[in-house]
């Protein structure tokens, strides 16, 4: 219980610092968000004075800047955004369906990854310096040094535009239906999943290769246990947490990974929208976006740390 109060303590601790990372940020930016904001979204020029005064006062940013920090973070509390200046709209209501879309996306590559990465993984390293090694490590270096939107690019023309398998671009609500939904999803999640697996892949081979070198599971050889018992009860289970802890870590990098995946298959996500609020100067959609990627991925990171206590009872706070 007490693993699980620190872990929470330390994740309400960093959610705080991140809000507060953006609100100081934006606030720091030349001549202020109410200038940026009347530049328009070619950005630069001159603005009327009195202008800027006006949407300042509009904004509440005329105040002085602990007082704006503390009604900010009143309003976070209760789950207020702010609302958005190009849209006129509260800015939980305009980026909630994108949200979701792209949750479905991270969620996609997720288990893809997962699968495949660690397949590989456990092929590696159950036979290392073996051809098939040498190949499975050839292809996660490929994939984990190729940019996303280069895979992106080439699985929308070849297995998109070329063999006609899944549909190149495009969206189609949920409300159409979840089989036609899930099928513009998969090369955007396929995308992806790239460099996650990479990285999960690369991990499991090197945890493993670790955990046989153990006393115990030499022991457990000589013994004389089956090869499929090993591996279950001494080898893998030991070699999982590092696995679990680099998965948590990249989530962030799947959220980042979202804003040129979506716009390379126009899905239509958080990351597109945030794309378009920096585009518009759309200052408090940008503030909203960005305080939900922190959070999203310190609750990521939070249930990675309770998943490794639970499987390592060892593990304390």
């Amino acid at each position: 219980m007490k693993y699980i109060l620190v872990r929470l303590g330390l994740g309400i601790v960093t959610i705080w610092g991140a809000v507060t990372a953006v609100f100081l940020a934006l606030h720091a930016v030349p001549g202020g968000p109410a200038s940026i904001i009347l530049q328009g979204g070619a950005g630069g020029g001159d603005v009327n004075p009195a202008a800027v005064a006006a949407l300042e006062k509009e904004l509440g940013l005329d105040r002085p800047l602990f007082e704006q920090y503390l009604t900010y973070l009143g309003r976070l509390v209760t789950g207020d955004l702010g609302n958005s200046i190009k849209y006129s709209s509260p800015v939980t209501e305009i980026i909630a369906a994108p949200l979701g879309n792209t949750v479905v996306l991270v969620v996609m590559a997720v288990i893809i990854g997962a699968i495949v990465g660690i397949t590989f993984g456990i092929l590696a390293g159950n036979w290392p310096g073996s051809v098939l090694d040498r190949i499975i490590s050839g292809l996660l270096s490929v994939a984990v040094s190729t940019p996303g939107f280069v895979i992106a690019i080439f699985l929308s023309i070849y297995l998109g535009t070329r063999l006609g398998w899944f549909p190149a671009l495009g969206f189609t609500p949920l409300s159409k239906g979840v089989g036609p939904f899930l099928y513009h999803a998969f090369l955007p999640s396929l995308a992806l999943s790239f460099g996650f697996l990479a990285m999960l892949g690369r991990v499991t081979r090197t945890s493993i290769l670790a955990v046989r070198r153990e006393d115990w599971v030499r022991t457990a050889r000589g013994m004389g246990l089956a090869p499929g018992r090993v591996f279950r009860r001494h080898v893998f289970r030991n070699a999982v947490n590092p696995v679990i802890t680099v998965s948590g870590l990249q989530i962030g990098a799947l959220l980042g990974a979202t804003v040129l995946i979506e716009q390379v298959f126009n899905w239509p996500g958080i990351g597109s929208t945030l794309l378009n609020a920096i585009n518009s100067r759309d200052y408090p959609l940008v503030q909203g976006i960005v305080i939900v990627f922190s959070v999203v991925f310190v609750l990521a990171n939070l249930i990675v740390d309770l998943l490794y206590r639970l499987l390592d009872p060892r593990v304390e706070g």
